[in-house]
């Protein structure tokens, strides 16, 4: 199981790093975003297995990300933090980048804000 450990390094970008640099996490934030809160909302939108989505999800609890309500026991709701929610812009550059860079002529990328539903 993958834990989280804040990085010590000066720079910012290296530390921003450490806790997006997965691409999970960047889904699951991705997927927060769109509206999902429960366990089996992440399980369904990525198809990322259970363990895999236990770890990122404890790994975004670390880093103060998400919240889990209640902190225990089952049924729990995850919610973004200010801090992720700072991270908003940050997505939509990436998409629009994304949009720009990595699609062919022709094809069409969806609108990253969208609910998938």
């Amino acid at each position: 199981m993958k834990t989280y450990q804040a990085s010590r390094s000066p720079c910012p970008i290296g530390r921003a790093a450490r806790v997006l640099g997965d691409r999970w996490i960047l889904l699951i934030l991705r997927e927060a975003f769109l509206g999902a809160a429960r366990f089996e909302e992440f399980i369904e939108r990525l198809g990322i297995n259970r363990a895999a989505l236990s770890s990122r999800l404890a790994i975004l609890q670390e880093a103060k990300l998400i919240t889990r309500d209640p902190p225990e026991g089952k049924r729990a709701a995850y919610q973004l933090t200010q801090s992720a929610l700072a991270l908003r812009p940050l997505y939509q550059e990436l998409a629009d980048w994304g949009s720009a860079h990595l699609f062919e002529a022709g094809e069409a990328p969806t609108d990253w804000g969208a609910p998938t539903d």
